[in-house]
């Protein structure tokens, strides 16, 4: 799908990967609006992008469709929906302190799989009434992690949440295949976005010490021009794909 001219929502899109992507999109001539929490700068990325901002928390399922619906109206259309909103803990599934918090695990699962499959659902609906190009109507992008595949130690709601999107890619894309719908997910590596952004050079290092090459944190414009790619190829469509220098987690 060409995306100049296209009609887009990054969710997440005020910053990190997601500011990256809208501001990719936007230069290569999308429509973008931008969904992230209130408090967040997404007012002033969007306006820099001649976009529009919609504030909402993902995990206010009931808002996140009005946010959608009010998105693709000022936009007219949906043909791209990226989300990058996502987060985890560090617990074990035993401890000293006793088992894992369950209510802790289910709002890591509403925060990162629900929300994604929420807001997948909801974008598809919207893409369903496209007229098709080249028989395409739309395209979702999910944002995984490779710690769905290599957990560390402490990671076990993260890892459960992520494994979900990933596993979500196939199965989506069979259910909305005939409406001309890819689905896909990117699981990156570490990047330097939210906690990780400015640590300092050797801890870095440490991090990223398994990796293949090259051997430091990506970058939020390579996750930008993934997410491109992807929406560019036709044939990329129900799977969750690598975006990791090689890397392989170890158990800690």
């Amino acid at each position: 799908m060409e995306i100049s001219g296209k009609k887009a929502i990054v969710v997440g899109g005020a910053s990190g990967m997601g500011r990256a992507t809208a501001e990719l999109m936007a230069a290569r001539g999308a429509a973008v609006a931008i969904l992230d929490r209130p408090g967040s700068d997404g007012e002033e990325v969007a306006k820099a992008l001649g976009g529009t901002f919609h504030a909402v928390d993902v995990t206010d399922f009931g808002g996140t469709g009005q946010a959608v619906d009010a998105a693709v109206a000022g936009l007219g259309a949906l043909h791209v929906v990226v989300t990058t909103a996502g987060g985890g803990i560090a617990q074990r599934t035993l401890s000293k302190q006793g088992p894992h918090d369950l209510d802790e695990f289910r709002r890591v699962l509403d925060l990162n799989v629900v929300a994604s499959f929420n807001i997948s659902r909801l974008a598809a609906q919207h893409m369903s009434r496209n007229e098709p190009e080249d028989e395409e109507r739309g395209v979702i992008i999910n944002t995984s992690s490779i710690a769905a595949f290599e957990g560390q130690i402490g990671q076990v709601a993260y890892t459960a949440a992520k494994a979900g999107i990933a596993g979500m890619c196939l199965t989506m894309a069979r259910d909305l295949g005939s409406l001309g719908i890819r689905v896909l997910a990117i699981a990156p590596s570490l990047f330097a976005t939210g906690i990780t952004q400015g640590i300092p050079d050797e801890f870095a290092q440490a991090l990223t010490k398994d990796a293949a090459f090259p051997k430091r944190m990506g970058r939020p414009e390579e996750y930008a021009k993934f997410a491109l790619a992807i929406v560019d190829n036709p044939m990329l469509n129900g799977q969750c794909l690598r975006l990791d220098a090689g890397q392989r987690f170890a158990p800690r």
